[in-house]
This record gives structure tokens, sequence and C-alpha cells, in this order.
């Protein structure tokens, strides 16, 4: 497959996640102090560990650590969140 069209598609599942996510988090108005310390600490840890999901998968930013704060997001979701985001990013490849 054509390496444009993977990372089109890798970006659009990444961003479809992390509006699913915001949508809980200020739509649906079900803010909660526990889901703001879990992003916090997500993008905490992805920094300083630099932990960088989009640059795994061959997606290079031009603009530091937007990588490391989306993984952070990311996550900030849980362990079965980033196992069902990385399935989908690896079989479209």
């Amino acid at each position: 497959m054509n390496n444009k069209i993977v990372e089109i598609i890798s970006f659009s599942i990444l961003i479809e996640s992390l509006i699913t996510y915001f949508k809980e988090f200020f739509v649906n108005d079900d803010f909660s102090f526990s889901m703001l310390f879990s992003i916090i600490l997500g993008i905490v840890i992805a920094i300083a560990y630099k932990l960088d999901l989009p640059e795994y998968l061959d997606l290079k930013s031009s603009v530091p650590y937007v990588g490391n704060f989306l993984t952070g997001i990311l996550i900030s979701r849980g362990s079965n969140y980033i196992y069902d985001i990385l399935k989908s990013l690896t079989n479209i490849k």
C-alpha cells in the first residue's frame, strides 16, 4: 500500500480516538478530575520517556513534542484502548 495512504489512515484512526475521548470530556459534560489527572499524567510520562506513537509508525513530525503529546493523551485512556488502536493501526500496514 502507498506510504502516504498508510499515513493518512493512521492519523485518521488517531484523530478519531482523540475526538472520542475529548467528546466525553467536554461535550457530554462528564468532567472529572480523575480524567484530567489521567490526561496530564499520560502527557508528562510520554514526554519524560520520549514515547511517540506516530514516530514508531514512521510518521515523523516537524513540530517537536506533537507525537509525545498525542501519545500521552492516548496512553491516558489505558492499556485496552492502546491495544485496540495499535491493532487497528497495524492491520492497515
